[in-house]
């Protein structure tokens, strides 16, 4: 193994890691707190057969692109995987440890390809306006059933709406993967061979695992502060729309966005409109939680944006 070789796979291992535990667990973690009384191992196992199919599929139909298109206009570094690759996912890990939500496709991709900051952010600035409003609109249609949500489930109702809430997790974690998995095959060959595929698939696999035994980490707080996500109703609701987001985003173009921001304006959204349905005395929390988010991605923006002027730096001397 070339030089080259080992800072491309330490950059997908770092990449592996700091995307699954800052990105994956937005879109697990409300599965992850409605099933907190089941084993971690089933947990992982679920998660982990949706990624195998995803991955396998996407590298069999894109003709050795597993990141479903999502990297043709990233093309792979001229001299090779450098420092300031590495920096990215190395930075995100140290915000991950801090519970902090930035965008990954900011961080990692921007390095990469810095022209294509703009087209990103504007899609990603789309991405929270429209799950923001899918939220509201949501949330106020149905402000009786969210009512109902905030009553304890009887254990038989818990029964009906268990496969209904891992199905739409399926889902969502289905079209989590299409889209962010270009956050971390972006380290390696963009004709993937199997070998490759195999080795970043078990990397993949074994980073999940740790995640589910950790039940989320550090960002995990994020999903536990937002109002009664553990409930399985809820949690389902909020699956099956962000899935539906993430899939009428990915139909519209090949860009890569920040699902962190798509996220973030579900759950805003949804806050909003609770607290607001419900007459609830949390108006000035819901406002400091909202803004809390906002100024955190915002944050990961900044310093997506310095590593890239950093690249260009580097580049240019």
């Amino acid at each position: 193994m070339g030089f080259n070789e080992l800072l491309m796979l330490v950059g997908f291992t770092l990449a592996a890691y700091s995307v699954v535990s800052n990105d994956s667990i937005q879109t697990l973690g409300t599965f992850i707190a409605a099933n907190a009384n089941r084993p971690w191992w089933m947990l992982w196992l679920f998660a982990s057969s949706i990624l195998v199919v995803v991955l396998l599929y996407g590298w069999f139909v894109n003709a050795g692109d597993p990141s479903y298109g999502r990297l043709a206009k990233f093309p792979e570094p001229a001299g090779g995987i450098s420092w300031i690759h590495i920096a990215a996912p190395l930075t995100l890990l140290v915000l991950t440890r801090f519970g902090i939500p930035v965008s990954t496709t900011f961080l990692v991709l921007s390095v990469f390809a810095p022209g294509n900051i703009d087209s990103m952010l504007m899609k990603s600035i789309l991405g929270y306006i429209v799950a923001f409003g899918v939220a509201m609109i949501l949330y106020v249609v149905l402000r009786k059933a969210v009512a109902w949500f905030l009553e304890p489930i009887d254990p038989e109702a818990r029964r009906v709406w268990v496969p209904i809430q891992w199905l739409s997790t399926a889902f969502l974690w289905s079209q989590w993967l299409v889209q962010d998995l270009a956050n971390i095959f972006v380290f390696m060959p963009r004709d993937l061979s199997f070998n490759w595929l195999l080795l970043g698939l078990l990397i993949l696999i074994g980073m999940q695992g740790y995640i589910f035994y950790q039940r989320g980490g550090a960002i995990q707080q994020i999903v536990r502060s937002k109002q009664d996500v553990s409930d399985i109703r809820s949690a389902t609701l909020i699956d099956i729309s962000y899935g539906l987001i993430l899939f009428f985003f990915k139909e519209l173009n090949d860009m890569p966005m920040s699902t962190t921001w798509v996220f973030l304006g579900l759950l805003a959204g949804r806050e909003l409109a609770m607290t607001l349905a419900l007459g609830s005395e949390r108006r000035i929390q819901t406002w400091q939680v909202i803004a809390s988010d906002a100024f955190k991605a915002g944050s990961g923006l900044v310093i997506s944006v310095l590593l890239a002027l950093a690249g260009i730096w580097m580049a240019a001397s």
